[in-house]
């Protein structure tokens, strides 16, 4: 086993501060010495991996390093866990891609405890388009619905980044549980897109983008998955109306939140943080049981969403990534047949 050779894709530091990319050949010696062994069949592009690609020290500490924290594959090697020799299995978040090596190598070693069993109703291959962008979704529905927050009683919905992974899939997800599914977008070309996705109505980036000093705005929505954090984030808690929410659970816009106590204290909304890396297991597990049932997108819509890439055609994709310029998900195939 210690002799068996894989492609990945590695990111190096170089002396100049700048990167490069290299896919090269690894050994099985190469990955951590304890945990499962598993053969990666899929593996997807997210933010986060873009970043460890570019030599982002506050996500990966040290380089050469593989990324990837989303991977798809079948157990090679069990070691001590419970698992078995050729269960398909999902990993997202903990540690993967961060400073272990991830999926963007065609094998990754892992603690027991970080895995989880490929539900049945899902597809290695759509679970990785799902990944964690999907899964991040997925809970933000979860906290909505713990806190009250369902269609029929709150309809009307606001995607912010709505063209992006987490945000697509919210559009879709959205849609198909009967919410009345509002966009933002800064893409004018990708109406259409969001459209086919479930889309209501879509509104430009702008839309919620200014600074004001206003302390509430207009009643306009019922709820909100928040993607992208800032003054956007701001301004959609300003215009929820009574006893609604906001998830959110990125900060492409800005880490900080300038809203005051009003929208809390006179219309009694709430908001929910989405830490989907940290997530307990027992939740994990009921998230990915009902991405694969009741919020399984169609394999149609999926397919519309996902863009294929292999590890040799991933550098070009992640720099369009970090300039704005993807919609949907890119899936990275590494080879495996299901």
């Amino acid at each position: 086993m210690g002799s068996k050779r894989f492609k990945a894709f590695r990111v190096y530091e170089e002396q100049s501060g700048s990167f490069k990319h290299v896919v090269e050949d690894r050994s099985i010696d190469d990955l951590p010495n304890e945990g499962v062994l598993i053969r990666v069949h899929y593996s997807s592009l997210n933010y986060k991996d873009a970043l460890s690609a570019c030599i982002h020290k506050g996500i990966t500490r040290s380089y050469p390093h593989t990324p990837g924290i989303d991977a798809a594959g079948i157990v090679e090697d069990p070691g001590e866990s419970d698992f078995n020799h050729g269960d398909p299995v999902i990993v997202t978040s903990y540690d993967l891609g961060m400073n272990t090596p991830g999926g963007f190598g065609r094998y990754i070693r892992v603690p027991a405890d970080w895995i989880v069993s490929l539900p049945q109703g899902l597809s290695l291959r759509e679970s990785m388009i799902l990944g964690t962008a999907g899964f991040t979704a997925g809970l933000a529905f979860w906290r909505l619905e713990s806190g009250g927050i369902e269609p029929q009683t709150h309809p009307d919905l606001l995607v912010t980044g709505a063209t992006g992974g987490v945000g697509s899939l919210s559009v879709i997800m959205g849609s198909s549980t009967g919410y009345n599914v509002h966009a933002i977008t800064g893409k004018q070309d990708h109406h259409d897109f969001l459209k086919k996705l479930g889309a209501n109505r879509i509104f430009a980036r702008k839309e919620l983008s200014g600074q004001t000093d206003q302390p509430l705005l207009n009643r306009r929505w019922n709820a909100g998955i928040d993607t992208v954090g800032g003054p956007p984030l701001a301004n959609l808690l300003k215009s929820i109306h009574m006893d609604g929410a906001v998830a959110c659970c990125g900060n492409v816009a800005g880490d900080h939140l300038a809203v005051s106590l009003y929208p809390f204290i006179l219309r009694g909304i709430s908001l929910m943080g989405i830490d989907s890396g940290n997530c307990r297991m027992s939740r994990r597990l009921t998230i990915w049981k009902r991405l694969a049932t009741q919020w399984k997108p169609g394999s149609q819509i999926l397919e519309q969403i996902t863009t294929v890439r292999t590890l040799e055609s991933l550098s070009d994709t992640i720099q369009s990534m970090l300039d704005g310029q993807l919609s949907g998900r890119v899936l990275i195939d590494l080879g495996g047949k299901e």
